[in-house]
């Protein structure tokens, strides 16, 4: 249901109304009783965004577009063709040496 603002043009009092979309307007103050309450034209209803992140549609800066694509460029570089922060032959071997068993020097 909106909220409407009403003002008395008599007294001057203002005051939000929570009403269905249905309803009619009043037209009797509730401060000074007189017929003279008018409905105001607001800004309309705002909009809510629930959930984390943003839309494609939102307004952002263009030094924030520039230090995304600085972001993004610098990790698409940093990973290259492969992952480069994690040797290919670290996990391999430590996996056969602890499947054989006595290849660990032990013997």
């Amino acid at each position: 249901m909106p909220t409407y603002d009403y003002i008395c043009d008599a007294c001057g009092h203002e005051f939000e109304a929570f009403e269905p979309i249905t309803s009619t307007a009043q037209n009797v103050c509730p401060a000074c009783k007189e017929v003279k309450l008018r409905r105001k034209i607001g800004p309309g209803a705002a909009i809510l965004f629930k959930g984390s992140g943003f839309y494609q549609t939102d307004y952002r800066s263009d030094s924030y577009k520039k230090a995304a694509k600085a972001d993004s460029t610098s990790s698409a570089s940093s990973t290259g063709g492969g992952d480069s922060s994690k040797p290919s032959s670290s996990p391999p071997a430590s996996s056969s040496n602890s499947s054989s068993g006595s290849s660990n020097g032990t013997t």
